[in-house]
């Protein structure tokens, strides 16, 4: 699968998303659109989705949409920027950029000397009991109490390491979320973890999706074959 095709996967997700009709433009040209419902940003924010260098953009409304295209057209590379987006706009809180990555099922990589994995159901109590031993910021960003598929966790002594799985999300993504223990990083947990959710995925005809801020997390994409393709930006506009 070439990178124009999980292009063409992950345009039709977040297209689809913007709830209005909408495309991505040209690589380097950005659309704005008008969707008071978009699924790109909170409600009420301007949602910024760049792929393969396009930036598709939501406003909840017609004045906010043309202060956007106002700034995008000053500054192109905004769509993804936040620093540059508050020297031309009045921007207030920022949720991101995260890095949108997929996988292709020939990418997938093999985990070497691999330990085993688990598959535990996503209301396993042991899962809460990992969620409860890392900082909430890490805990909000993982999200691993949302996911519907199985857990897929690497385990010590009945106590989770490290965990990963999947949330189904529209036009057969599926939304990656993994987590691990404070005390157990560095080992190639997450890793092992997220190899089986993703063989799981994909499996399903499924597209596998991480979404990250954190640069650990990005790696541990990167390690199970995922590729960077895009980014997004939720920014709050008076």
């Amino acid at each position: 699968m070439t990178d124009d095709h999980l292009l063409h996967r992950a345009s039709r997700l977040w297209t689809g998303l913007a709830d209005v009709p909408a495309a991505f433009p040209a690589p380097g040209a950005s659309s704005v659109v008008v969707s008071p419902n978009s699924g790109l940003c909170p409600p009420g924010w301007v949602g910024l989705l760049t792929l393969g260098g396009a930036v598709l953009a939501t406003a909840p409304d017609a004045r906010r949409a043309e202060l956007l295209r106002a700034a995008l057209r000053s500054c192109p590379e905004a769509g993804w920027d936040a620093d540059r987006l508050r020297a031309a706009l009045p921007v207030g809180r920022v949720l991101g950029p995260a890095a949108l990555a997929y996988l292709a099922p020939t990418d997938l990589a093999s985990a070497a000397r691999r330990p085993p994995v688990h598959e535990l159901p996503n209301e396993q109590q042991e899962l809460r009991a990992l969620e409860a031993r890392v900082p909430a910021m890490e805990r909000d960003e993982a999200a691993l109490g949302e996911i519907t598929s199985p857990a897929f966790a690497v385990l010590r002594d009945g106590r989770v390491l490290a965990a990963c799985g999947y949330r189904a999300w529209p036009f057969e993504t599926a939304q990656f979320s993994a987590l691990t223990d404070p005390t157990a990083r560095g080992r190639g947990l997450a890793r092992v973890a997220a190899t089986a959710a993703a063989a799981h995925a994909l499996a399903a005809g499924l597209l596998p999706q991480w979404r990250a801020r954190v640069p650990a997390s990005r790696r541990v994409a990167a390690r199970v074959g995922f590729r960077e393709l895009g980014t997004q930006l939720s920014v709050e506009l008076p």
